[in-house]
């Protein structure tokens, strides 16, 4: 039986599709409004996409519907700096990750085969990971089970860190 995704790297044409993607990782707690999509413009969430491929250091993973040949998820990871940090900045050598899955594909292993896969791409090249999260968010979770730790918080959101060997 043939699997129901398959796993590729991004590449710069994937562009448009990260944007869909980016709105998707703003988490917003259940029955509040979703934000207007002009909020991808802003620069803090902005820097995650724009350009994406064309900056030293972007890498990442999409997941396919093996059946509709259509992208359904994704997990990237970009290099910031300290004058231009991501929410989850940890150091200019450690890439901020960034993922989502379209909803219909939720809850089915398919969030911890990319973000598996874009950690095994990061080995060797990098110390470690850094992310964003909100503690209320079931993705949490996900993270915790990788490896990755609380390092730090930014508002209402938590720094999570996982070291690379």
């Amino acid at each position: 039986m043939s699997s129901p995704y398959l796993l590729r790297p991004a590449v710069p044409a994937d562009e448009p599709f990260l944007w869909e993607m980016l709105y998707l990782a703003i988490y917003i707690p259940e029955g509040n409004p979703l934000p207007e999509r002009a909020i991808l413009q802003e620069p803090a969430l902005a820097h995650y996409v724009a350009n994406w491929g064309q900056q030293p250091g972007d890498a990442g993973i999409i997941a396919i519907d093996s059946a509709a040949g259509q992208p359904m998820g994704a997990a990237w990871l970009r290099l910031f700096t300290a004058a231009d940090p991501g929410w989850g900045f940890v150091d200019a050598a450690t890439p901020e990750v960034s993922m989502a899955l379209l909803p219909a594909y939720r809850g089915q292993g398919i969030g911890t085969a990319l973000l598996t896969a874009l950690i095994e791409q990061a080995q060797g090249h990098y110390p470690a990971l850094s992310l964003s999260v909100d503690p209320q968010n079931a993705a949490m979770r996900l993270y915790e089970r990788l490896g990755f730790m609380v390092v730090g918080a930014v508002g209402t959101s938590l720094t999570m860190c996982k070291r690379l060997t």
